[in-house]
């Protein structure tokens, strides 16, 4: 159930509660961040390795576009389920969210569809477009499991069950080595189908998994009425709750191909592209646990926000350990061992990643700043602020591109490592400023 509040003051939530409850989900998002370097790993290995990677990063690309709406499923059932009748409407939504982007990836991989996507937009060559067909046809169970997992995983989190998302990542990750293993060693396919195959076996195994998992509290839901000054959660509710939270994950994708856009113009292109997946692979490691900490909030602030000192406290300790760490390998002798050794960078390469690397050094700190205060509003039902803020991030993103690249000719990546960092305090700063009552509120109440 949730973290007790043991050996701490009445009322209050105990630090190491906190934390206990916070490290399965972050060992989660850990685990996940290594999933598409180990993916990627298993097709290096195999015949036309170059070709087959390229379409893999294309057709998980696609897979990851059409999947975005329903990844903020998990806050929603974290949020919203509380009985029987709140359970029933957003399992209604649920499954309505998971027909329309199966339908989407139906209509993606229909040939004339594809070829328009694949062949007039992306301009890939046949070869590679017949790869990335093939893998994105394999994938097109795989956002629909993603929404029926998270669905599940967000009513474990809401009962304090953090452990038990992390279980159904281990089955996630165990099902993939299994089923890329059978088939390399079976099979004929190409290494982009073999790892499509994993990432759909895998992550319909843990939805699976998470079902299961959550099966008595499914039926402890099922059994609990609705109390008597309960407002039903009607589907318009829902759909005004959900639909700025899923728009924030889909304006948060438009970064990563506009700093790839960006870059190929900057000084230094080819390094830049080279050490930037780098960089930002390091950096997410300890990012992770920070994004995890959103669902913390939404779960243990509390109705009234009585906790909210304690869940701060948690993102401040947290978020210091984090740039801690972090900073004791880009500025001693690890950094040379992370970029040379463990990612096999040349000399010369590993000293480039540097600079960029040490820019982002306080990105961690702010992820858990932005997971704090966006589970505030989430909790408050105010859900548009969160998708301006996430406008307000990329949009400074790209000013600052324009201006970094454009303007002052930076290097490309030193650009984007800024543009980054700025970008995300000028996210945070929004939403503290929209947090304050308005000028005269206190006085008027």
């Amino acid at each position: 159930m949730r973290p007790t509040m043991a050996s701490s003051p009445p009322g209050e939530l105990a630090l190491s509660s906190l934390l206990w409850f916070w490290l399965p989900l972050a060992a989660t998002w850990l685990m996940m961040s290594a999933e598409g370097p180990y993916v990627a790993a298993i097709i290096a290995r195999m015949p036309d390795a170059a070709f087959n990677l390229a379409a893999y990063g294309v057709a998980f690309s696609l897979a990851w576009l059409v999947e975005s709406p329903i990844m903020m499923l998990l806050t929603a059932s974290n949020s919203l389920v509380r009985d029987r009748q709140s359970f029933l409407a957003l399992e209604r939504f649920m499954i309505r969210m998971n027909v329309a982007v199966t339908a989407c990836m139906l209509i993606g991989v229909a040939p004339p569809v594809f070829r328009f996507v694949t062949g007039t937009i992306m301009g890939l060559p046949p070869n590679v477009a017949g790869l990335v067909h093939l893998a994105t046809a394999v994938l097109v169970p795989w956002p629909a499991a993603i929404g029926y997992r998270r669905f599940y995983q967000g009513l474990l989190v809401r009962r304090g069950l953090t452990r038990r998302v992390a279980y159904g990542t281990v089955v996630r990750l165990g099902t993939m080595s299994v089923t890329a293993a059978v088939l390399a060693l079976t099979s004929a396919l190409h290494g982009a189908a073999i790892g499509a195959a994993a990432l759909a076996c895998g992550v319909l195994a843990e939805a699976a998994a998470s079902r299961l998992m959550a099966r008595r509290v499914v039926a402890s839901l099922l059994a609990e009425p609705a109390g008597p000054a309960s407002a039903p959660l009607t589907q318009r509710a829902i759909v005004r709750f959900y639909y700025p939270l899923a728009l924030t994950s889909i304006i948060s994708l438009v970064t990563g191909p506009m700093l790839t856009f960006f870059l190929g113009r900057g000084r230094a292109p080819i390094e830049s592209l080279a050490v930037m997946p780098v960089v930002q692979s390091l950096v997410f490691l300890f990012r992770s646990g920070g994004v995890a900490y959103q669902e913390v909030g939404v779960a243990l602030l509390g109705a009234r926000g009585e906790h909210e000192a304690a869940i701060a406290r948690g993102a401040r300790a947290l978020a210091a350990g984090a740039t801690a760490v972090l900073a004791g390998i880009l500025f001693t002798p690890l950094a040379d061992a992370w970029f040379a050794g463990l990612s096999g960078l040349a000399p010369d390469l590993s000293r480039f990643a540097l600079t960029p690397a040490r820019l982002l050094l306080l990105l961690p700190a702010m992820e858990y700043w932005l997971s704090f205060q966006r589970s505030r509003f989430i909790l408050n039902g105010k859900t548009r602020v969160i998708t301006v803020a996430t406008a307000v991030e990329v949009g400074a993103i790209a000013l600052l591109m324009t201006a970094g690249i454009g303007l002052l000719g930076l290097v490309g990546v030193v650009a984007a490592a800024t543009a980054q960092v700025l970008g995300r305090l000028g996210s945070n700063l929004f939403l503290r400023a929209a947090s304050k009552p308005p000028p005269g509120a206190e006085r008027a109440s």
